[in-house]
C-alpha cells in the first residue's frame, strides 16, 4: 500500500472507477540542468536508469565543502532531473500524485508546465489530463528538482523525487485528492456515530449521490449510508496505543445509479482530549507521552521513503518503551503515519521549523509568505483521518516568539492566530500547540491565545513558571533532553560531565570526535540535557503531559559536539546504523513492563585501569556485582540516580556478571566478557525472506567474534561488501559520526565491533541474495531469500 487513502481498485472493466498504480518504475535520471532535457524528443537513453524514491545526495561523497556544511549532512545538493515515458490510459482524468520532492520541484508533461512547488516536505497531486496525447499513445513526464540553493536546512534533508509517486485515474466525477474528512463526535461503549464529510469534483450541474460503508477490521459490513453523512456503529471497537483498531469508509459516487468512484479512508474510533493537570486524555484516561523526536532520514538509506526502514525505527522505538512520535521538524512521509496508526504510535504532528525569520540562509522563510496558506491546508487535509495524529504543531522554536517592537511583537502573535486558525479550517477536532523555547511572559506565540497546548523544548525550570502565567493551558515538553552519546565509547571516570561544544573554545573535542556512551554528556544549551535528569522532570510533573526526547535516532546533519569530520549527529537513543547505545535501556527500564537489566561498559581495558560499572534495571530492589566469581557488593538505584553503580572497579580481565533481585530472589542476569582478537565475522539478517517487489529490505548486522564466539566491542576491522544474485547492496553504516566513507559505498569498518549491511530485493526476481563481507580474515556468506507474495507485516 502507497498511500492510506487511495487502495487500487480489484478487476473492473470500467474505465471511469478511480485506478490507483505505482508511478516509481522505470525513470531515467541525471545531475545538472539543461531546459532540453523538458522535451519530449530529448534522448535520454544515456542517463541512469532508476526507480523511485531516490535521494540523490546519499550517493555522494561526505565533504566539508558541500554548500550544505556539516550541519547539513556534508553531502552534496545541486539541480537533478528525471524523465519517464508513459502510455495514455483509458480515463476521463488523469492525476499525477506526488508525496514529496526536495525541492523547488517542476513538472513538465510533453514539454509544457504543469506546476512547482517548493517545499520539499508537501505531497501535492497534478492533474495533468489537458496535457497528455490521445488514449494509448507516449507521453513524457519531467521533474525538476532544484536543490542548489543551500544552506536551507539545519539537518539533512536529502535530494530528489524521495517519497512515493502514483498515477491515479478517475471519471469526470469523483473524490478530489485527499477528499474525505472522518470524525466520530459522539462515542460510546453502545454506539459511535461517524461524521463524514466528502469533497467531490464534478462538472458543473452534475447530479451524483453517495453512498458510504463502513466495514471493520475483518472486513465485515457494520454501517452503510446512502445520501447520509453520518453513520452509526453498534459496540465499536477503540483505536488505542495496545489495540489500534483500524475501521475502513469506502465512499462510493454514483451517477444514475451506476458507481463512477470507489474510495477507501482508513480511519479509528478514539475520544482525545487535554487536561491543565492530567496531560493528554486517551478514551478517557489519562496517558503520559513517553515520546521521541524523529527526523526523516534513515541513515544510509538516506531520505528515500521506505516502508521497512520506517517501520524499523518505529519498531525498535516501541521495544524501547515509545508510544509517541513528534515528526521534527515538517510534514512526514504518509507511510509514517500509516505504521503509527497500525502499531499504536500517537503523533504530534509537525508543518514547519520556520515562520517569516530564517535560520538558514535559503529555508523555508524564503516561500512562507507566498506558500503557508497552501502547505499547510494541504498538510493537516493529508493527515486529518489519521487516529495516530493528536496534535498539530505549527512550528518549532519560531523566532517569533520574540519582537523588538510592540508592533512587531503584536504581528507575531497575529501570525501564530492566523496559522492556527488555518489548522482550525481544516480540523478542528485536534489540538494546535507549537514547540517553543523561549520562556519569558511575553512570549508572542503563546501569549496570542492561539494554542490549545503549550509545546516547551528544553528549560524544564520554566514548566512551573508557564503553569503560573498560563494557568489554564496544559503542557507538554515538546523536546527533552539533547544528550551527546556514541556507542561503545567509555570515558572514565564516568562521573565527570561532559558539555559540548565548550563556548568560546574551538570545536576540536575529543582526538576520535567521539562523546561518552555513558550518560554524561550533554550539549550546552541546558543544564539538565542527560536522558536521566530530563526524564526526571517529566517524570515528577504530573500536569506536564509527556515528553518527547531529543532524539530516538541519529540523523544525518547537526554535529553539534563537534566540527568536521563529524558529519552527523551524536543525540540519538540509537545510532545512525540502528544499534542501541546504553541509554535505550534507561528508558527501557522507566517505561515498560519487560524484564530489563543492561550492564555496561565492555570488559576490554588495560590491566590496572580503573572502570566504572553501571546497570539499567527495572523489576528489582536491587543488583550485585561479580567479577570472576568474586562480589563487588550490592547496588541500587534511586529516585534520582537511574542506574546501579560501582565506581573505580579495578580491570581484570574475565567476566562481569551482574544478577538483579527482588524480595531477596533472583529476577534477571546480564554477563559481559573480555574478548580476545577477532578470528571471525557473524552476519545476522534482521528478516532472512523479503518481498522480491524492487523496495523490501534485510538489514544485516556484522559482528567481530573472537575464537569463543564472545563478540569484540573494540574491533574496528575494515570491510569490503557486495551483494549478488536477486538483490543488492543499498547501504552501509556503522554508527560512527564522523566516519567520512560513502554511506552507498561497498566499504566500511567496524565501529566499536558492528557495521551494517543492507539489502535491497531487486523488482520481480525471486530467489537469493547473497551478501559477502571480506575482511582480513577471509569471506563470510549469508543467503537473502526473495519471493513474490510475501507478507512482510
Amino acid at each position: 500500500m502507497q498511500s492510506i487513502l487511495l487502495l487500487m481498485v480489484s478487476c473492473t472493466t470500467d474505465t471511469n472507477l478511480r485506478t490507483v498504480s505505482d508511478f516509481n518504475f522505470d525513470w531515467t535520471f541525471s545531475l545538472g540542468d539543461n531546459q532540453e532535457w523538458v522535451q519530449p524528443s530529448f534522448n535520454d537513453s544515456t542517463w541512469r536508469r532508476l526507480h523511485l524514491p531516490h535521494d540523490w545526495s546519499i550517493e555522494g561523497q561526505f565533504s566539508d565543502k558541500h554548500p550544505a556544511g556539516i550541519w547539513g549532512g556534508a553531502l552534496p545538493g545541486g539541480i537533478g532531473w528525471y524523465r519517464k515515458h508513459f502510455i495514455t490510459p483509458s480515463a476521463e482524468r488523469v492525476f499525477i500524485e506526488f508525496d514529496g520532492v526536495y525541492m523547488n520541484s517542476t513538472v513538465y508533461v510533453n514539454g509544457k508546465e504543469v506546476g512547482t512547488r517548493p517545499y520539499g516536505y508537501s505531497s501535492f497531486s497534478y492533474d495533468v489530463t489537458s496535457f497528455l496525447r490521445p488514449q494509448g499513445e507516449d507521453n513524457v513526464i519531467a521533474v525538476r528538482v532544484d536543490n542548489s540553493q543551500q544552506p536551507n536546512s539545519r539537518w539533512y534533508s536529502g535530494s530528489g523525487i524521495y517519497r512515493n509517486v502514483r498515477m491515479v485515474t478517475t471519471g469526470l466525477v469523483h473524490v478530489a485528492w485527499q477528499g474525505t474528512y472522518v470524525t466520530t463526535p459522539t462515542i460510546s461503549d453502545e454506539e459511535a456515530i461517524v461524521d463524514v464529510k466528502i469533497d467531490i469534483e464534478a462538472p458543473e450541474g452534475t447530479s451524483y449521490q453517495i453512498k458510504n460503508i463502513i466495514k471493520d477490521a475483518d472486513g465485515r459490513q457494520v454501517a452503510v449510508a446512502d445520501d447520509g453523512q453520518k453513520l452509526r456503529i453498534s459496540n465499536p471497537h477503540r483505536w488505542d496505543i495496545h489495540t489500534p483498531y483500524l475501521y475502513t469508509l469506502t465512499t462510493e459516487v454514483l451517477v444514475g445509479n451506476k458507481v463512477v468512484d470507489r474510495y477507501d479512508t482508513p480511519f479509528g474510533i478514539r475520544t482525545t482530549g487535554w487536561d491543565k493537570d492530567k496531560g493528554f486524555i486517551l478514551n478517557g484516561r489519562p496517558v503520559k507521552l513517553l515520546g521521541v523526536c524523529l527526523h526523516h532520514d534513515m541513515g544510509c538509506i538516506g531520505t528515500a521513503v521506505h516502508r521497512r526502514a520506517i517501520e524499523r525505527q518505529l519498531t525498535i522505538m516501541k521495544d524501547m518503551g515509545v508510544n509517541a512520535i513528534r515528526t521534527t521538524h515538517n510534514p512526514p512521509t504518509p507511510e509514517l503515519l500509516e505504521l503509527c496508526d497500525e502499531m499504536g504510535l500517537l503523533v504530534m504532528d509537525e508543518a514547519f521549523d520556520t515562520w517569516r525569520h530564517h535560520k538558514a540562509k535559503y529555508d523555508y522563510a524564503t516561500y512562507f509568505d507566498e506558500w503557508h496558506e497552501r502547505d499547510l491546508k494541504d498538510f493537516v487535509r493529508r493527515d486529518r483521518n489519521h487516529p495516530s495524529v493528536i496534535l498539530w504543531s505549527i512550528g518549532n522554536e519560531i523566532y517569533e516568539q520574540a519582537g523588538d517592537t510592540p508592533e512587531e511583537q503584536e504581528a507575531n502573535r497575529q501570525l501564530t492566530t492566523h496559522l492556527a486558525e488555518l489548522v482550525r479550517q481544516m480540523d478542528d477536532t485536534r489540538a494546535v500547540t507549537s514547540g517553543t523555547h523561549a520562556v519569558f511572559r511575553e512570549n508572542n506565540i503563546i501569549n496570542s491565545n492561539s494554542l490549545d497546548v503549550i509545546g516547551l523544548n528544553y528549560h524544564d525550570f520554566g514548566y512551573d513558571s508557564l503553569r503560573i502565567w498560563h494557568p489554564t493551558l496544559p503542557i507538554v515538553a515538546s523536546e527533552t533532553a539533547s544528550a551527546l552519546n556514541s556507542r561503545g565509547v567509555y570515558y572514565q571516570p564516568s562521573t565527570e560531565m561532559r558539555i559540548l561544544p565548550q563556548i568560546g573554545v574551538k570545536k576540536v573535542g575529543e582526538p576520535t570526535f567521539q562523546c561518552t556512551a555513558y550518560d554524561m554528556c550533554h550539549a550546552f544549551w541546558d543544564t539538565t540535557c542527560t536522558h536521566q535528569d530530563a526524564w526526571k522532570v517529566v517524570r515528577d510533573h504530573d500536569f506536564v503531559a509527556g515528553t518527547f526526547v531529543w532524539t530516538g535516532f541519529d540523523y544525518l546533519g547537526e554535529p553539534t559536539a563537534y566540527g568536521w569530520p563529524a558529519r552527523s549527529s551524536y543525540f540519538g537513543i540509537v545510532d545512525l546504523a540502528g544499534f542501541p547505545k546504553d541509554p535505550y535501556y534507561m528508558y527501557q527500564a522507566e517505561w515498560t513492563n519487560q524484564t530489563v537489566l543492561h550492564l555496561h561498559p565492555h570488559w576490554n581495558w588495560k590491566e590496572g585501569d580503573k572502570v566504572d560499572v553501571w546497570a539499567y534495571y527495572n523489576q528489582a530492589d536491587e543488583v550485585e556485582l561479580f567479577l570472576n566469581g568474586h562480589s563487588l557488593g550490592r547496588s541500587a538505584k534511586t529516585s534520582e540516580r537511574l542506574h546501579a553503580f560501582w565506581p573505580e572497579v579495578v580491570y581484570e580481565p574475565g567476566e562481569l556478571l551482574a544478577i538483579s533481585y527482588k524480595n531477596g530472589k533472583e529476577v534477571a542476569r546480564d554477563t559481559i566478557k573480555t574478548a580476545g582478537q577477532a578470528t571471525c565475522l557473524r552476519l545476522s539478517a534482521d528478516r532472512p525472506v523479503i518481498e522480491a517487489d524492487g523496495y523490501d529490505l534485510s538489514f544485516v548486522t556484522i559482528e567481530a567474534l573472537d575464537k569463543h564466539g564472545v563478540p569484540v566491542p573494540t574491533a574496528d576491522l575494515k570491510l569490503e561488501m557486495e551483494v549478488t544474485g536477486s538483490g543488492e547492496l543499498y547501504g552501509v553504516d556503522n554508527g560512527n559520526a564522523a566516519d567520512t566513507l560513502c554511506l552507498k559505498g561497498s566499504r566500511m569498518s567496524l565501529f566499536n565491533g558492528k557495521a551494517l549491511a543492507v539489502v535491497r530485493s531487486i523488482r520481480n526476481m525471486t530467489g537469493e541474495a547473497t551478501l559477502k563481507v571480506r575482511s582480513e580474515m577471509g569471506e563470510t556468506l549469508i543467503n537473502i531469500q526473495t519471493t513474490s507474495n510475501y507478507q512482510t507485516k
